[in-house]
């Protein structure tokens, strides 16, 4: 069987955590990508679930937060300002 290589680029922080890993549990970093390359061919899928992360701002929490802000602009209880960008306080 003819062999081929597969470059990845990955966080240097990540890659350092994957390679101690795949050392703590006995195998090389080549061995862990193999198996996940035979098990997406044998389940011919990703073989675990992939969540996506909520985004905060939809949350019940900011989504009340937001409403109770607005309200108090509509009651005009706001106050008016202009917007204040990060490095400007170099």
């Amino acid at each position: 069987m003819s062999q081929s290589t597969i470059s990845a680029k990955l966080d240097s922080t990540d890659k350092a955590a994957f390679d101690l890993f795949c050392e703590n549990v006995g195998m090389s970093a080549s061995t862990a990508i193999n198996l996940f390359v035979k098990a997406v061919l044998r389940e011919n899928r990703i073989p675990f679930e992939i969540a996506q992360t909520p985004d905060p701002f939809y949350s019940k929490e900011n989504q009340a937060y937001l409403m109770k802000s607005i309200n108090e602009l509509r009651e005009g209880k706001g106050h008016i300002h202009e917007l204040i960008e990060e490095n400007d306080n170099e």
